[in-house]
């Protein structure tokens, strides 16, 4: 059985984070493991409190997995504090981890800021050049390149100057833009279009969770990057066309439907 870490903050009400990490490795009925950055009270309607843990108990958390069982891809999520950043980067250089898929979890679905100011600065130089992709959306790509992304163009430009920076494959989830549903993967020089017609589902709470997560199942199967975003991006699709409807806010997806 393919094994699959994910260091990420844990959502109580189930939908993001640690749970939506879990469940969609299950789904792909492969083993998860999980390294707990945060603890956060939230639900579809917002997020109303974080508890951060500390960095040097991140550290006992990876090395008991290391140490025991080696992972086959690691996804990483939020990443609240410049401590808990650095902890996971020396963590993954000691043990050489591979197959590494990294949402820069900046602002949640509700509009929540979940990354401080002062931590991008250590993920973009520590954490992100560890990576073997980074998964922004349009907001978190501005950040990272540094300029405004209003359409298919910006988003390649944009693509090709983090992975230049970073040293990484980039995957530019244009779901922020109107009227287009399309992502950008850019790999080596060489750009992927995933072109979709925008699903009619308002309830996405964790959509960027559970596609990192299924990039990184993907991996640990030993697709190819190309292979493995097309693959998560039909799980995806198809967790929200399955249409569950919970909470009062942007509700979360079914992620067991094959199940």
């Amino acid at each position: 059985m393919k094994k699959v870490l994910t260091i990420a903050g844990s959502d109580c009400s189930g939908g993001a984070g640690i749970q939506a990490d879990i469940k969609t490795i299950t789904a792909h009925k492969m083993y998860a493991m999980s390294a707990i950055t945060s603890l956060t009270a939230q639900n579809t309607t917002g997020v109303y409190g974080i508890m951060d843990a500390d960095p040097q108990f991140v550290r006992q958390q990876l090395d008991a997995i290391f140490t025991d069982i080696l992972p086959d891809a690691v996804k990483i999520g939020m990443v609240s504090a410049a401590g808990i950043i650095e902890a996971i980067s020396e963590k993954l250089e000691e043990y050489q981890a591979q197959n590494i898929v990294i949402d820069p979890v900046m602002i949640s679905t509700s509009g929540s800021r979940l990354l401080s100011e002062d931590a991008v600065e250590v993920l973009i130089a520590k954490l992100l050049p560890l990576g073997t992709l980074v998964t922004p959306n349009i907001p978190e790509a501005e950040v990272l390149c540094g300029f405004s992304i209003a359409g298919k163009p910006d988003m390649l430009k944009a693509a090709a100057r983090i992975a230049d920076d970073l040293h990484m494959a980039v995957l530019i989830k244009g779901g922020h833009l109107p009227g287009t549903a399309a992502d950008l993967l850019y790999a080596e020089g060489t750009a992927f279009w995933y072109e979709e017609d925008r699903i009619d589902n308002p309830n996405t709470h964790g959509t960027g969770c559970t596609l990192s997560s299924a990039i990184a199942c993907n991996m640990a199967a030993g697709h190819s990057l190309n292979k493995s975003v097309e693959q998560a991006k039909a799980y995806l699709s198809g967790a929200l066309r399955d249409g569950l409807d919970l909470g009062k806010g942007p509700g979360p997806l079914n992620h067991v439907y094959k199940l």
